[in-house]
């Protein structure tokens, strides 16, 4: 498959995941809470799509870096409704590509499976953060401005270790170092999720999966 073709199913996988958002909040009356969460899944699960079909990290950065806008765009018209929220000091929709296209621009050619597993406690383990803090959150805290409940913060550490252990295993990595590798992310993505206001988590929590690889990167061999 060609690069330019990958970039194609780029955009269609993602117009695809913000069409059912909002066919799903139309259709069941959902918040946009939710639906928002939806799409922040839906589109981080892209970073397999990207891994699998692109071969070059330029191409592969396109729709991202086109994202960026068309994200920007949005938060400023409501263009996709399903993702945006009411609250517009939040930059996150906006971050999101961002963080996907410095993490491409970082590990696509030093390891496609860190990349992926580097964009996975913001895709599932910030997204069931806040669903479960808001849902069941009954203990919070409060660092550097940022409001977060325990419950949440435990919903981070355990869906951003399983969802970078499983991914590590699936690109090759031994039981042990996907493992360490995993804790290690876990534990810097759910700091970096505490302490992160107006949306900046969708920017610290990968970063903080690139200063991971520099204390564990060597686990992978």
């Amino acid at each position: 498959m060609s690069n330019w073709v990958a970039v194609l199913f780029s955009f269609l996988y993602v117009f695809a995941v913000l069409g059912v958002a909002e066919g799903l909040r139309r259709a069941l009356q959902l918040p946009v809470a939710f639906t928002r969460k939806v799409v922040h899944i839906g589109v981080g699960m892209w970073a397999w799509g990207t891994a699998a079909l692109f071969t070059d990290k330029w191409f592969a950065s396109i729709p991202p870096a086109v994202f960026i806008v068309l994200n920007y765009v949005s938060y400023r018209r409501n263009l996709f409704t399903a993702m945006e929220s009411a609250d517009k000091s939040n930059l996150g929709t906006v971050y999101f590509p961002l963080a996907f296209l410095v993490i491409i621009l970082l590990f696509f050619d030093l390891s496609k499976g860190f990349m992926v597993a580097a964009l996975m406690p913001m895709t599932w383990g910030d997204a069931f953060a806040a669903t479960i803090g808001r849902r069941y959150g009954r203990r919070h805290y409060v660092i550097l401005g940022a409001r977060r409940s325990v419950e949440g913060s435990i919903a981070m550490l355990l869906c951003s270790l399983l969802s970078v252990f499983f991914t590590l295993l699936a690109f090759g990595a031994s039981l042990d170092a996907a493992f360490l590798t995993s804790l290690v992310l876990a534990f810097l993505a759910t700091l970096a999720e505490a302490i992160s206001p107006f949306g900046l988590d969708n920017l610290l929590v990968p970063a903080s999966g690139a200063l991971g690889y520099a204390l564990v990167g060597g686990w992978l061999g």
